[in-house]
């Protein structure tokens, strides 16, 4: 007889703390018990709650075997003594921690555990989703640490880190923590930071992954709030000081002091910064204890660390630190916001000082100069400006609201009038109530800084919809000057005094409360908030009461109006006849009136066609022409448009959710040629499962035709989706902008967006256009050229447009915008494009678009070779193509655009060669030939009644 071998022990053990948190622990349990790795415990610490969490951890562990349940004696008042326990029982060779409020994503265990095994790693880290349960959207905790799988070897090569202080989503080899003595302090909050940051020091290697390993939820009510999120807790300050002390003292006896100032940077762009953004919500007492307690450290803090800092914060750090605390609240506001001005600003020898008043020495200059900013050389249209609330009040069912209008950079003192408006919208049309500045003295220096206004605002008149609304929204202040406009955030006092007013109800279920407020975190908008009264607002108070029936409410509204009965009301006005005369247009998913859709539309309309357009719109409608009709995308005017129309044209692709009837023709213009792979070139979907891959062919089958610019096109993307359907070999309709540039009214479209962009006279254009990365989306990282740089070398020669892809963000910093631009307000690209004099791009497809003005093309490729291994991949390697210089430096871009006359000349052929291979089709007519080939029929029919072409 064999001795039978013993059971293998678990892989991963999961150490979840719990206290005082019944409801939410069972939840957090479950997404480790679900986890594709099976093989793991789960070892839950109570630390000695007082209500029903001990029962609820009871219940779990007999529903799993795999569940463990350690209860500590007396309650230790953090989490470092839970989790110590949870290291002293785990039996796995791997750990991890999680909390009770939180949950891990499906693969978290499975992905770190293989990662770790086939790295041999101390430890693995990865990316953490913010859920924010109130509004339930998401966010990535600094995505930049994550974008690609890598091996660190060694802190001191990759001392970011310090910033992915979290201990929660990281797996972490049982013998290195044990080698190392790594525990959780015991007696004090922000324990993690500590243990982190001693784990990632230590750490011989440490491997990263680009996935989310940790969902961090971040509860709505306040009676929940975690340790992070309590702020208001000066004790929250005081333990964050003590860890970061903490973190120093370890540092500097484990011979790793020159990882200080990385150390003291992490401190000031993440801790400290989070206490500034509270400054203008929290009481005169509360600031002066949070001074006392930091300005001692900070003087500690690495002057280099300091220096890596945005001006606006080094200057609210000076503020505080010399007990300005008021005025410390007030830059507070500013930060993150470089369209939020100083109130005051004050000018003396050419140089530029925050404040009301000239400094006094030298130190108080140096902590307090702006002049880097150029405020006196703004635009108008993007330029910082700062509105106020300086007093509101209720006049029976009115709201009188008192602005004060701060304008240092000057911005309102240029020739022309200004009008003004206050807007605000929640489920309809806004509300613009005008409002007109009073008359004032202007300053001592004959410029007048401050400008005062009153708006009378009827919350009655603004549209609620039929149903009624429920949430918040932000008044906006909207100026216009000589054709600019601009739209800005109205602040609100910290102490606004609450005001509450009934809305009598228009309908059965529409009366409302409405609250004015200061919202309490940010820059501080004013704020309203709608809560429906009358039956439906009694039914949700009820829901509000009773989980499940409120559960129940969402799921029934979501029912009724979601997409499901939508999609069936759509089947349904299918079996009406099809409406011989409508089209319906959509740009960009309905970002606006822009692209081939446009160039269609509008030879359709000079042709004088017997058809009637509707365009679908999903946010802004600022750049759809006046008076042309409109549906927003997903409504049921939408559904009801598509139902019917006989044709539809976009450049994207309509929701799949509604299949085109055979009686529709469906035209796709698609939005560019292919650079990088498509289709099922692209791993994600050529490796995705046989139904969303049936999907995609549904997709791609509904198209009538499609617009090819090139055989290259046909030879990648069509080729690539599959597409067996007509082929219109006409070049793109929106490209005609490009090949007439010269014409008249192209040169005046050009003229109107450099002006709408105040470009200053003599100045070239650069557009700058780099595409997204994939797995980084949102994260600025395709922003890769260093503007700053660029800016000092040719600021006084070149005005840079920086245009981003739409899945990324991008802010002007306030020291460059003298001489950058923000273009992504014009949803029509070519506006920019005829408007700039080069373009500098990377990888993204508008290269093939941009080549039909002849005009310079750059690319700044500086991870180029990254981009080819780590991305979908790419039909073409762009050296072997490109029709002008690939640069990797700021210098060599600074020496390009200096002499770019020779750069046409050496890179002449290869130009050449590129528009012959991908430009073939376009000849300026293109939106002729396709409306010749698609609506042949409409206008055979239109020349048989006698029209023509006008």
């Amino acid at each position: 007889m064999t001795a039978a071998h013993p059971a293998p022990g678990p892989d991963v053990s999961v150490v979840v703390i719990v206290h005082n948190d019944a409801e939410r622990l069972p939840r957090a349990v479950r997404s480790v018990l679900a986890q594709s790795l099976r093989n793991l415990e789960v070892i839950i610490v109570d630390d000695c709650s007082t209500d029903g969490t001990f029962a609820a951890a009871e219940r779990l562990t007999a529903t799993d075997p795999r569940v463990r349940l350690i209860r500590l004696p007396a309650n230790s008042g953090g989490c470092g003594a839970p989790r110590n326990a949870g290291i002293d029982a785990a039996r796995a060779p791997h750990l991890m921690f999680l909390d009770s409020d939180d949950e891990l994503p499906y693969h978290a265990c499975k992905s770190l555990l293989l990662t770790a095994e086939e790295t041999g790693a101390d430890l693995v880290t990865g990316e953490v989703t913010r859920l924010f349960e109130e509004s339930r959207t998401t966010g990535l905790w600094y995505p930049e640490l994550f974008e690609d799988a890598r091996v660190v070897h060694g802190i001191r090569s990759a001392p970011e880190f310090f910033l992915d202080h979290l201990s929660t989503n990281k797996l972490y080899r049982a013998d290195f923590l044990a080698r190392h003595g790594l525990r959780f302090p015991e007696d004090m909050h922000y324990e993690d930071q500590l243990f982190t940051a001693r784990a990632l020091t230590l750490a011989r290697t440490f491997a990263v992954v680009p996935w989310p390993v940790y969902t961090w939820r971040l509860a709505a009510d306040p009676a929940t709030l975690s340790i992070s999120s309590s702020r208001h807790k000066l004790r929250n300050a005081v333990d964050r000081i003590k860890a970061a002390r903490l973190i120093d003292a370890f540092l500097e006896e484990s011979g790793n002091a020159a990882l200080r100032p990385a150390k003291d940077e992490k401190f000031l762009r993440h801790d400290f910064r989070l206490y500034l953004g509270d400054l203008p919500f929290r009481d005169a007492g509360w600031i002066a204890g949070f001074a006392a307690a930091v300005t001692p450290y900070l003087a500690e803090t690495a002057p280099e660390a300091l220096a890596a800092m945005p001006r606006e914060q080094q200057i609210c750090q000076y503020l505080l630190c010399t007990g300005r605390h008021e005025e410390a609240a007030e830059c507070a506001r500013t930060l993150d916001r470089p369209r939020l001005a100083p109130r005051h600003v004050v000018r003396e020898d050419g140089r530029m000082y925050w404040g009301p008043a000239l400094p006094r020495d030298a130190e108080e200059a140096a902590g307090l100069d702006i002049t880097a900013w150029r405020l006196d050389d703004q635009p108008f249209a993007a330029g910082p400006l700062r509105h106020e609330v300086a007093d509101i009040a209720a006049d029976g069912p009115l709201l009188r609201i008192r602005l004060h209008t701060y304008d240092p950079a000057l911005l309102l003192t240029a020739p022309g009038p200004v009008s003004g408006e206050l807007r605000i919208a929640t489920t309809g049309e806004p509300l613009a109530v005008p409002f007109t500045y009073e008359p004032a003295p202007p300053g001592e220096d004959g410029r007048l800084a401050r400008r005062t206004a009153e708006a009378v605002l009827d919350p009655r008149r603004i549209p609620l919809g039929p149903k009624g609304f429920r949430g918040r929204r932000h008044p906006v202040v909207v100026l216009e000057r000589l054709g600019l406009t601009r739209s800005d955030p109205l602040l609100a006092p910290a102490g606004l005094t609450p005001l509450r007013a009934r809305i009598p109800q228009r309908g059965p279920l529409a009366a409302h409360t409405v609250r004015v407020v200061c919202e309490g975190h940010g820059a501080g908008r004013l704020e309203l908030s709608w809560e429906r009264a009358g039956a439906l607002g009694r039914a949700e108070a009820a829901a509000g009461r009773a989980e499940p029936v409120r559960r129940g409410l969402q799921r029934l509204t979501r029912r009724v109006t979601g997409p499901r009965i939508k999609a069936l009301t759509y089947h349904e006005l299918q079996k009406l006849p099809v409406d011989d005369g409508l089209v319906v247009f959509e740009a960009l998913e309905g970002r606006g009136y822009a692209d081939s859709p446009r160039a269609i539309h509008e030879e359709l309309q000079r042709r004088g066609l017997p058809l009637r357009a509707v365009w679908s719109y999903a946010g802004n409608r600022s750049s759809y022409p006046e008076g042309l009709p409109l549906v927003r995308r997903g409504s049921w005017e939408y559904v009801r448009a598509l139902a019917r129309a006989r044709y539809w044209v976009d450049s994207h692709g309509f929701p799949t959710l509604y299949g085109k009837r055979p009686a529709t023709r469906y035209l796709q213009t698609w939005h560019g040629q292919a650079f990088k792979h498509m289709g099922f070139d692209v791993p994600e979907l050529r490796l995705a499962s046989a139904e969303r891959q049936r999907r995609h062919r549904e997709t791609v089958a509904r198209w009538d035709a499609l617009i090819a610019p090139s055989e290259e096109f046909e030879r990648t993307f069509v080729r690539a989706n599959g597409y067996e359907g007509e082929l219109l070999r006409t070049g793109l309709p929106r490209n005609d902008d490009l090949v007439r540039w010269d014409d008249p009214a192209r040169r005046d479209r050009a003229a109107a967006t450099r002006e709408r962009l105040q470009i200053p006279g003599g100045r070239s254009v650069l557009l700058y256009a780099p595409t997204f990365r994939d797995g980084a989306r949102g994260t600025g990282d395709s922003v890769r050229a260093d503007l700053a740089e660029l800016v000092r070398h040719l600021g006084e020669d070149w005005t840079i447009v920086v245009r981003p892809h739409y899945y990324e963000r991008y802010t002007v910093p306030r020291e460059l915008g003298h001489a950058v631009r923000d273009g992504r307000e014009f949803p029509d690209l070519n506006d920019l494009l005829l408007a700039s004099d080069a373009l500098l791009t990377d990888y993204s497809s508008l290269m093939f678009d941009y080549a039909n003005l002849g005009r310079p093309i750059l690319f700044f490729t500086d991870d180029y070779e990254h981009y080819r291994a780590t991305a979908r991949g790419t039909y073409y390697d762009l050296p072997d193509i490109a029709p002008g210089p690939m640069l990797t430096t700021t210098g060599e871009l600074v020496s390009a655009l200096r002499d770019l006359k020779a750069v046409q000349e050496e890179w002449a052929g290869a130009y050449s060669r590129f528009r012959e291979r991908f430009n073939p089709y376009e000849t300026g007519r293109s939106s002729e030939a396709v409306v010749d080939l698609f609506f042949g029929a409409a206008a055979a029919a239109r020349a048989g009644a006698g029209g023509g072409r006008r």
